[in-house]
Formats: structure tokens, C-alpha cells, sequence
């Protein structure tokens, strides 16, 4: 039997969740749901955001289904016991390298985007992003005292942002195979004008692209590229970048979309194993409170069927689930519009559930 491995997490985690575990358990598949604790709860049972039982469930799973980390009571910890650590660390033991985040805007939720809807009507972004490397895992790294003028003990901070031409060949494939299967259009995104790093990042994506003739590659500086997806976002297909660039961009193209509430993603190995988790965060303001928007956890659980579990006849269910939830005006608050229907989390995953029949 499948075996998922249930990390909710904290904050709005377990509401959104156990959303998705009601739209997979209404599926024609036999899965083993394993739960375990991460993040702030992680620490709470264990002394530690990533448990050791916790890592062995989720390298012994076929799939991590992920809800989000993070809450302000455990701010004061030492950075490497703060929740957000276990997200990082789940990356490294699993070898996760390749984030793919869609930016889809549902014909439904034009009015709820932040810019106008014909200029975002039909919007359709894939987002490659470089997740194993750059300057989140570079070393060396730290704070150290250093002499600044009149100032004796002047702290510094100081991170290292670097490539290997492999990290950047791989990313690289994983985008170009992405686009031959959608519109064959790829936009690297660097700043090789500044940073020795992406001047080799564009001359490696330039090589890798001699294996694939048929994907049309162009490249753009991030700040450019920034501002093209609010200029003209329907000019972009397949983005691929690194790290700290992906966080970013990736972050602005949700709010294309209406919500970030609304966008799943997928973190793969080079074996398709992979960690499905929404875009956002923990929000642990509205927690318990059934205010959260579950869709992307649900659409995220869809990617894991697509890219792990070799489903992608159920994936389309539930894709097509959601979009008829849409059709028939229910909202949660954060992608609601007047002369809409604003449900809450519970309601909105048993109307994809409904749907799913």
C-alpha cells in the first residue's frame, strides 16, 4: 500500500491537512496515512523541529504531504531549533532539488487577482525553482566581529552564494523537460550582469539547451523579470531559477493568482520522490479559527499524485473538483468577492469532496 507521510505542522497546518486527507480518502486508491510531528509541534514533543522518527517516517514514505511550519512563541529559539529549520533539513535528507510551482489563475477568481483581469485572464506559470543550493546553503556563513572606523566590535553578516555547473545542469534539465510538455517556452532568470554565480548559471543553461532545440530559451535579469510579471505575466511560460530568486518570484506570481492560498508545490528528488506542501505559510493568527483556504493544500496533494504516485487520472479529479467548487461560487475570505459565497476550511474541502462524485 501507498505510504503518505503526514507532516501538518504548525498554525493552519492540521485544519488544511486534513482537507486533503478528506479529498484523497474519497479517491479510488488505498493509501497508509503516517502521521508525525514537525516544526513547532516537532519541538514541542521532541526538543527538536525535525525529530529523528519524524525524518525516518518521511525516507521511508512513498510521499511527504506537508502542511506548513512556523509560529511566534518559539521566535527566541536559537535559529537552528526555530520551526522553519525542519522544511530545510527535510530537503537535505531527502535530496530535494527541484521545486515546482504552478501559477494558475482560475477563470472564476479574475476579479480577485491584484491587477486587472485582462491582464492576467488565462494566466499559467510554471515556476522552476533551484531548491538545494544559492546562498540559503552556501557556506561559509555567520556573524562575526570586525574593525569598522571608529567602531571597534562592528558585527558583519555575511551568507555565500554559490553554484556547481552540475547543480545548474540539473535544474536546468527538469525545466526543459517541464516546457516540452506545455508550450515549449523557457525564461532563465539571473542576474549575470552582477554575480560571478549566475554568469555561470546562463552559460550552463545555454549548454544544457543544445539537447533540447525544440524549447524556444530566453533569459532575463530577476529584477526584469520582476517586473514583467506584473506587466505582462501571460508573456512568461516556464520560468526556471535559483533559490533566493524562486523564493521570491514565486511569491509574486501567487498574488497573480488572487491568493496564495491557491498555489501548490512540489519538491522533487531525482527519483520523482517528493514533498507536496501549499505556498504559504503558518498563519498562525487565524488558526483554529476556520478561516484557511485549503485549496492549495488540496491541489498540492494532486501534484503528489501526478509526480510521485503515477496517478495523474486522480490528480485530474481533484484538479477538476476544485475548478467546479469555483464554478459554483464558493469562496473562503481570502479569494472571496462580492456576489460570491464565503464558506470556511471544513465546508470548502467537503465541497470538493462533493464535487469529486
Amino acid at each position: 500500500m501507498t505510504k503518505i507521510a503526514v507532516l501538518a505542522g504548525d498554525g493552519i497546518g492540521p485544519e488544511i491537512v486534513a482537507q486533503a486527507l478528506k479529498v484523497l480518502e474519497a479517491l479510488d486508491v488505498s493509501f497508509d496515512f503516517e502521521p508525525a510531528p514537525v516544526g513547532g509541534a516537532g519541538y514541542a514533543v521532541a526538543g527538536h523541529p525535525l525529530p529523528a522518527a519524524t525524518l525516518a517516517l518521511a525516507q521511508a514514505a512513498d510521499a511527504v504531504l506537508f502542511g506548513a511550519v512556523g509560529d511566534w512563541k518559539y521566535d527566541t529559539l536559537p535559529r537552528e531549533l526555530r520551526p522553519e529549520q525542519a522544511i530545510l533539513g527535510l530537503r537535505k535528507h531527502l535530496q530535494l532539488f527541484a521545486n515546482l510551482r504552478p501559477a494558475v489563475l482560475y477563470a472564476e477568481l479574475a476579479s480577485a487577482s491584484s491587477l486587472k483581469p485582462e491582464i492576467v485572464a488565462d494566466l499559467d506559470i510554471l515556476i522552476v525553482r533551484e531548491l538545494s543550493g544559492d546562498i540559503y546553503f552556501g557556506q561559509p556563513r555567520g556573524i562575526r566581529l570586525v574593525l569598522d572606523g571608529a567602531f571597534k566590535d562592528c558585527r558583519e553578516g555575511f551568507d555565500t552564494m554559490r553554484y556547481s555547473e552540475s547543480e545548474v545542469r540539473r535544474i536546468a534539465q527538469v525545466a526543459f523537460q517541464a516546457a516540452q510538455k506545455r508550450s515549449k517556452r523557457l525564461t532563465s532568470v539571473d542576474k549575470a550582469n552582477v554575480l560571478e554565480t549566475s554568469q555561470l548559471w546562463r552559460e550552463t543553461v545555454i549548454d544544457v539547451a543544445r539537447d533540447y532545440p525544440d524549447v524556444e530559451l530566453s533569459h532575463l535579469y530577476v529584477d526584469n523579470a520582476a517586473m514583467q510579471l506584473v506587466r505582462a505575466p501571460k508573456a512568461f511560460d516556464v520560468i526556471v531559477t535559483g533559490n533566493l530568486f524562486g523564493d521570491i518570484l514565486s511569491d509574486q506570481a501567487a498574488m497573480l493568482t488572487g491568493s496564495i492560498g491557491m498555489l501548490p508545490s512540489a519538491s522533487l528528488s531525482a527519483g520523482h520522490k517528493g514533498l507536496y506542501e501549499p505556498a504559504h505559510g503558518s498563519a498562525p493568527d487565524i488558526a483554529g479559527q476556520d478561516l484557511a483556504n485549503p485549496l492549495a493544500t488540496i491541489l498540492s496533494a494532486a501534484m503528489m499524485l501526478r509526480y510521485s504516485l503515477q496517478q495523474p487520472q486522480q490528480a485530474d479529479r481533484i484538479e477538476a473538483a476544485v475548478k467546479k467548487v469555483l464554478a459554483q461560487g464558493l469562496r473562503t475570505a481570502d479569494i472571496w468577492t462580492p456576489g460570491t459565497h464565503k464558506v470556511g476550511t471544513q465546508a470548502m474541502g467537503d465541497a470538493v469532496v462533493k464535487a469529486l462524485a
